[in-house]
């Protein structure tokens, strides 16, 4: 009321000395749009929003938690629901949950902006859109993308590892797949966590940035052969048989390691047999040997059984 006495007064003002009716209209103009664009602006905030910064591309490992965070600012009393765009299931309204499947819920704090949506634990099936929902009228929503992966370990020297006796073990372990750096990564010898203090010359380096552990084992002795495996908190385990030998190299490490056997034995071993055809065959496995990097190792498991059954049928004929 106080600003319309002030008009009036100004209006008055305006007449009384003799400016005219020009003069009060103006006035009178000039203030009432002021009030028509505090209003205005006054509605326009009121209107809750999304912020526009939140993250909404989201990656989950399966069997680990699965959170969805919107933010909505000047709520007020509206609501905030989470949808499954796929079904167009109704998940949770406020902190209320309205899904038969326990393993959603919403979580809130008060004073606070932020809804989120948990999936605890995640799975595959969990994969997909959702929506952050405000009642407002008309509705304004927002589209947020969920993705559960699995996560597994691997150790890069295979399945199965010789190392010579006096030689160091030396194993490699990545989380593959991990949506975030794991918070552990342990080492197990059969059932057993690898015990630093049973022997010196163990260690272990673990690099979360790059998900990757290695374990080093100086000095190897045969007592260190054994099943090892690698398990990141968030991860499946992956494991390496490891076999401590003493001596010559056996046939499995020499299949490792991609040598190729000199061919004047091969030839040798050919002209023995007094056979061209055999002769022939031996030249053209040292060409595989070469060219498609087939190990010896492997190549000979698979000659040995055609060999043998050649040996029989020449014994029989003659």
């Amino acid at each position: 009321m106080w600003l319309a006495a002030l008009v009036c007064f100004f209006c008055h003002l305006g007449i009384t000395a003799g400016g005219g009716g020009d003069s009060s209209e103006e006035i009178t103009t000039t203030t009432v749009d002021y009030g028509l664009n505090i209003t205005a602006s006054t509605e326009s905030v009121i209107q809750p929003y999304f912020d526009n910064a939140t993250k909404r591309d989201y990656t989950a490992a399966v069997g680990q938690p699965a959170y969805l965070h919107c933010r909505v600012k000047n709520l007020g009393d509206r609501a905030v629901s989470w949808i499954r765009k796929r079904d167009l299931h109704i998940l949770t309204v406020g902190v209320h949950t309205y899904s038969s499947d326990a393993r959603f819920a919403a979580l809130h704090t008060d004073n606070s902006d932020e809804w989120t949506l948990r999936v605890a634990p995640a799975q595959p099936r969990d994969s997909g859109a959702y929506e952050c929902q405000v009642s407002t009228e008309p509705k304004i929503s927002l589209s947020f993308r969920l993705t559960v992966v699995v996560s597994k370990a691997e150790i890069l020297s295979g399945p199965e590892l010789f190392v010579r006796a006096g030689s160091d073990i030396n194993l490699t372990c990545i989380a593959r797949h991990a949506p975030d750096p794991p918070s552990f990564i342990y080492w197990y010898r059969g059932s057993n966590v690898v015990n630093y203090a049973q022997r010196g010359g163990i260690s272990v380096e673990t690099e979360q940035r790059t998900r990757t552990s290695r374990l080093l084992i100086a000095r190897a002795s045969p007592r260190d052969s054994g099943n090892y495996t690698c398990a990141p908190s968030s991860s499946d385990s992956a494991s390496v048989v490891v076999h401590v030998v003493s001596g010559e190299r056996p046939a499995a490490m020499q299949s490792n390691s991609n040598r190729i056997a000199p061919l004047p034995p091969l030839i040798l071993i050919s002209i023995r047999t007094n056979q061209c055809k055999t002769f022939f065959t031996t030249v053209m496995c040292y060409i595989l040997l070469m060219f498609q990097e087939i190990s010896l190792y492997n190549l000979m498991k698979r000659i040995k059984p055609l060999w043998n059954n050649f040996c029989i049928r020449r014994f029989v004929t003659r």
